[in-house]
């Protein structure tokens, strides 16, 4: 399994930031030990993990970032191991699914986040981290009647902003949905949607609420809480998890370092969700 850092912050639209992310999350990871006490896991003991370093981009052009990405991940993948990143914002993990689409086809897709990140555009730009999985669908990429949004909440544009991802067939579960109880039983129902087919999941740190990750570019207050996101990871572990993400942490907007230590116990939670 290679760790990766994604670096880039060009495709966000409110505050910058997260392109210090990789090295946020490096630095707080320090303190995440070996062995998971509650789930027995040893990912270290079960695999050859790696930190590869961070993909070099040109922090001066999202278009030609992409593209470099994409190029990175081929080059990964075609080694035979699996991939878990780090953000970055969440623009990268369009070309991300592009690389592992190749080897894997249409994947199913577990998408943490506080947003749909399904507009069609944003300021006119059609690739950003608010329309990445819009364009995944269109691409084939994903396979949307396998695909669960978990955390979808606060205000949007119009009453119709998580409709378009219901009408290509996904499942969406807002965080309203998931307040006050275990997110187990939601997670048992998503294992049955993903079934066998290659799975990646994708966690926007802005999927929780502000209060346990407040180190983010665009957080929303009442989001899942930091139980319901270590539920939602150890939910699906035993299927083809093939990739993972971790993304949009933005280390200054947190002083305690709490996101960053959060996102990396989240990361060894990824870790020990990969198949044997």
């Amino acid at each position: 399994i290679a760790l990766i850092g994604v670096p880039l912050d060009i495709g966000t639209s409110n505050r910058p930031g997260a392109r210090f992310g990789p090295r946020g999350i490096r630095a707080e990871s320090v303190l995440v030990r070996p062995y998971g006490m509650a789930t027995g896991a040893a990912p270290f003991d079960s695999f050859q993990i790696a930190d590869v370093g961070d993909v070099p981009l040109n922090t001066f052009n999202l278009a030609e970032s992409i593209e470099i990405i994409e190029a990175h991940y081929d080059a990964i993948v075609a080694t035979g191991a699996k991939t878990v990143s780090m953000g970055g914002d969440h623009t990268i993990t369009l070309p991300i699914l592009r690389a592992l689409h190749k080897v894997h086809g249409p994947m199913a897709l577990v998408h943490v986040d506080a947003h749909a990140d399904i507009n069609d555009e944003m300021f006119g730009e059609r690739i950003t981290h608010g329309t990445i999985f819009r364009r995944a669908i269109e691409e084939g990429l994903i396979d949307p009647n396998r695909m669960t949004q978990i955390g979808l909440r606060a205000t949007g544009y119009s009453a119709a902003d998580f409709d378009w991802s219901r009408d290509q067939g996904v499942r969406v579960d807002t965080a309203e949905d998931c307040w006050n109880k275990s997110l187990e039983p939601l997670m048992a129902e998503v294992r049955e949607r993903i079934g066998d087919a290659p799975l990646y999941l994708s966690f926007d740190i802005d999927g929780l609420d502000p209060s346990v990750a407040p180190g983010t570019g665009t957080p929303e207050p009442a989001g899942l809480t930091a139980s319901q996101g270590l539920e939602i990871i150890r939910g699906v572990y035993g299927k083809n998890l093939i990739g993972a993400d971790l993304v949009e942490v933005a280390p200054q907007y947190d002083a305690s370092g709490n996101t960053a230590l959060l996102a990396a116990n989240l990361l060894f939670e990824m870790l020990s969700s990969f198949p044997g």
